[in-house]
């Protein structure tokens, strides 16, 4: 590294919570590394994003196979960057499930594909194991034993510490812990699922789920792709994601109805003495359940910003029914509303 680390990055600044039932604690805010991370080699933003977020408590830093663009890139940036960091006070999370390379074998949840994304992740990142590893996406056309299966054999290898999965139902993430114990497999730590103001579906029976079997949550896309920021709140800027081919945000979500509630959403933040991002941010945190809300970033300053909301996240009855009717006039799909 360029310096040392900041020796007072455990001053109580970040706080860190339990992962469920299990021993494992997460840090209020996870840095993940989708967006701004790939390309041909690491860039000096990617290093400093890292190093910020490292100094700031933030000591969980999350990835998957096919992050960059290309396919492989972030990991393998990533995994550079990190070897300046004490491995043994970070953790280094990867997911399989997505499409990473042509074929039957790449992709989804079978035992084939699991076995050699997970090889694969660990030699781009340049590490023997990765403290959390993901089943990415629940697979219809796979039996959840064998997906399973195949995260048991990470932990039985040594290749991964816990295990997980994202995106995952209420109904499956029950079958899933009840396989796992039924069959002495390593049990599921963590779930992943995407929970905002604008996708509230956790709501619907998963929070519930995974707090009576005591498994952690990490949120992630809590700021909806950077709609509950505030750089929509003058309309669409001409450099957002909106305006990229393949955006992650849609134009049915991206509306002027939309619009007005982050404007109003953004005047409640500031009666806070927040930004929105912090705001909403606090809002996902404010369920103990919730043990860590994933953020992407393209700055070290806007990392450094999100890091202030970890300490505000006690909201009054009033302040969240408040919230409630705010949030009742936004014009967004059903489905994210309702279990996937």
């Amino acid at each position: 590294m360029k310096s040392s680390p900041n020796p007072d990055r455990y001053d109580g600044r970040m706080p860190y919570g339990k992962c469920g039932r299990w021993g494992l604690r997460l840090p209020a805010i996870t840095l993940g590394c989708w967006h701004n991370f790939g390309g041909d080699s690491p860039t000096e933003n990617q290093k400093d994003m890292i190093y910020a977020a490292f100094d700031a408590g933030i000591t969980h830093f999350d990835l998957a196979n096919n992050y960059g663009p290309p396919y492989g890139s972030a990991e393998i940036n990533v995994g550079k960057i990190l070897k300046d960091l004490p491995r043994d006070e970070i953790l280094i999370t990867s997911k399989a499930g997505y499409d990473m390379w042509p074929g039957p074998y790449g992709e989804w949840g079978s035992r084939k594909y699991m076995m050699a994304s997970l090889d694969q992740s660990l030699k781009r990142m340049q590490v023997d194991y990765f403290d959390l590893f993901y089943s990415h996406r629940f697979d219809p056309d796979t039996p959840l034993d064998e997906t399973l299966g195949a995260l048991d054999s990470a932990v039985q290898q040594g290749k991964a510490l816990y295990v997980g999965i994202s995106s995952y139902s209420a109904d499956f993430t029950k079958q899933a812990a009840n396989i796992c114990k039924e069959n002495n497999l390593a049990p599921l730590a963590i779930h992943q699922p995407n929970y905002s103001m604008f996708n509230r579906w956790v709501e619907q029976g998963l929070l519930d789920t995974c707090g009576e079997l005591g498994m952690g949550i990490i949120a992630f896309c809590p700021l909806f792709q950077g709609l509950l920021t505030d750089k929509y709140l003058n309309g669409i800027p001409k450099d957002s994601r909106f305006t990229i081919e393949n955006s992650p945000l849609r134009k049915n979500e991206v509306n002027e109805q939309n619009l007005n509630v982050i404007r109003e959403l953004n005047d409640h933040a500031r009666q806070r003495g927040q930004t929105l991002a912090q705001m909403v941010l606090s809002w996902v945190l404010r369920d103990k359940r919730v043990t860590s809300a994933l953020i992407g970033a393209s700055s070290s300053t806007q990392i450094l910003e999100n890091v202030k909301a970890v300490h505000h996240t006690q909201f009054s009855v009033d302040e969240l029914g408040k919230l409630d009717r705010i949030l009742a006039k936004a014009n967004l799909p059903k489905s994210l509303w309702a279990s996937p």
